[in-house]
């Protein structure tokens, strides 16, 4: 009997303890539906095969929201596998930015083509864009790298002409290639003239603003407003100032408006939001049309344009763009591009149509970028002192064998068209220096590249004389050709450049030794073909032998940027 009570207590035992696991197991499955259930379902017990389905809900809709689902973890005395759910690779944001090609200028034989003929630039953005990618981290890409924008994002100590009369005074010099002991690099100069800021014309600036959704992050549209506003201090009553923006569809913003009243320019630009697709053409049409409604006779009459370059919406083909900006500018009403951010950036575009609306094209980087070009160089960047301008190099075959240009590559220009007044090419503007360089070999020297021609005398020199075939006192000759801010017919200056010249390339000026470091380092980014084993703690040491003065810390930070690379390993 007493065999049979303690069964009973034991079956009850056992009984008992079931139910209680039966009951454990019921609240964990509970448990599991509510983490695992859709929004609104807290609280239900949902069986296996719906409770599967919507756990697969849920994680599609944690992908749509770029979040990885979290991992499951075995409830503990439970019987079960372990089991981690792989977390959720999250979407790279795909780089659309966008830049043109183009190849390195080769070397030429003067015997073949002894003439060189380019437009001027005075463009920084390459310079700053490349900036970005270096403090980022990154190597740019080689078509980024424009070499005659890195070295005129820099100023020289050229010397200019005393009066308005003379535009620009055009100057060379000569030194010996840090990179090619064997070759000389040769250096033209121009430095424009610079009118007291108190004799600035009075300007009608239309600011035609890109508000899209692209533009919302820090490095964009934030930042453009706070160097508008530093703007806003630098213009006086007679100048005006209209603000249109574009985002889907274009708008008014601000009507013409005079300098003066400061508080309405400021609120007006305070008001500025991104949000929304971009209809850049028609931006453009409008901005147009502002700048002519206001358009101020023998004054400052330009579209400053700032946006990242992505035109997804409205006008899109590029070739009618360009006709659109090459039409408008023909009624004296200038274009210039300010380029801001990355991920999507239209370096060619930005670069192209400034380039078509006799305008500047830079890149803001940083808020001090943002006042170099905004404040510092305002007046350089406003007022155009000489439109058309074109370079052309003779090289004299008694003297010198070969030639490169540095850079230049998109502004190349035929023989041909250095007279051709039809023919478009750049603008200088009040103060503007530009900076060419040739890596030149003279002839019998050790620095030639390209065998002479079988059927043709080269490199005898003749004996001096005066006449023009046999003179060897010359070794070039610089000409430019330009036009008055609203002239249609070209200017000539002729500038030889004497052969005793070549003797002081020993011992080279500051601005120099600055420049040719600038070039090298451009060549390095585009992958250093020309520079034999000079590397990055050579360039680096050139540079600090041309720092100079360096009003702004700017040389100082190309140092630090050479230095970067090195440190990012680079050789």
């Amino acid at each position: 009997m007493r065999k049979q009570i303690l069964l009973s207590h034991i079956l009850l035992s056992a009984t008992l303890l079931l139910a209680a696991c039966n009951a454990e197991n019921k609240q964990t499955a509970q448990n599991e539906a509510t983490v695992n259930e859709p929004m609104g379902m807290t609280g239900l017990i949902i069986p296996d095969d719906e409770r599967d389905a919507a756990s697969t809900a849920t994680a599609s809709a944690e992908e749509k929201r770029n979040i990885a689902p979290a991992a499951t973890f075995p409830v503990p005395g439970q019987a079960q596998d372990f089991h981690i759910t792989e977390p959720m690779l999250l979407p790279v944001p795909q780089n659309t930015e966008n830049y043109a090609h183009t190849d390195d200028n080769p070397v030429k034989r003067v015997a073949e083509a002894p003439v060189s003929t380019f437009a001027i630039d005075v463009d920084t953005g390459s310079y700053a864009n490349l900036r970005r990618f270096l403090m980022n981290g990154q190597k740019p890409p080689s078509d980024a790298v424009r070499v005659e924008e890195m070295l005129n994002y820099f100023s020289y100590d050229y010397k200019g002409p005393r009066d308005a009369g003379i535009p620009f005074r055009a100057d060379a010099d000569v030194m010996t290639t840090p990179w090619n002991p064997d070759t000389k690099l040769l250096r033209v100069s121009i430095k424009g003239y610079e009118p007291p800021r108190e004799h600035r014309p009075a300007a009608n600036l239309v600011f035609l603003i890109d508000v899209s959704g692209s533009m919302q992050d820090a490095d964009k549209l934030p930042l453009l407003k706070t160097g508008m506003k530093m703007l806003v201090d630098q213009l006086g009553p007679n100048d005006k100032v209209s603000i249109v923006t574009y985002a889907g569809a274009a708008g008014l913003v601000l009507a013409p408006t005079s300098g003066g009243e400061k508080e309405t320019i400021r609120a007006a630009i305070d008001g500025l939001e991104a949000g929304g697709s971009t209809a850049g053409g028609e931006g453009i049409q409008l901005a147009y049309a502002k700048a002519r409604e206001a358009r101020i006779g023998d004054g400052i009459n330009r579209i400053v344009l700032a946006t990242d370059g992505d035109f997804n919406v409205g006008l899109t083909d590029l070739d009618a763009l360009k006709k659109m900006v090459e039409e408008n500018r023909k009624s004296g009403i200038a274009l210039s591009t300010i380029g801001f951010g990355e991920g999507n950036y239209n370096d060619a575009l930005m670069e192209q149509i400034a380039d078509i609306g006799n305008g500047n094209y830079g890149y803001v980087d940083s808020l001090k970028e943002a006042k170099r070009l905004l404040v510092d160089g305002l007046q350089g960047n406003l007022q155009t002192i000489a439109k058309d301008v074109k370079v052309q190099v003779e090289f004299n075959p008694a003297i010198v064998a070969e030639y490169r240009l540095i850079g230049y590559e998109n502004r190349a220009l035929n023989r041909e068209d250095f007279n051709n007044d039809k023919k478009d090419a750049g603008e200088i503007g009040a103060g503007h220096s530009v900076t060419a360089l040739y890596e030149i070999a003279l002839v019998g020297s050790k620095g030639l590249n390209v065998d002479p021609l079988r059927y043709q005398d080269e490199g005898t020199p003749p004996k001096a004389g005066n006449d023009r075939t046999t003179r060897t006192d010359e070794f070039a000759l610089l000409r430019l050709r330009y036009k008055a801010p609203e002239g249609d017919v070209s200017k000539l200056i002729e500038t030889p450049l004497p052969s005793s010249w070549l003797t002081r390339a020993d011992a080279p000026a500051v601005d120099d030794k600055f420049a040719a470091a600038v070039a090298a380092f451009g060549q390095y980014l585009k992958g250093g073909e020309r520079l034999g084993q000079y590397d990055l703690d050579q360039i680096a040491s050139l540079a600090r032998e041309g720092r100079g003065e360096d009003t702004g810390g700017y040389r100082a930070e190309f140092i630090d940027l050479v230095e970067l690379t090195k440190a990012m390993g680079g050789s």
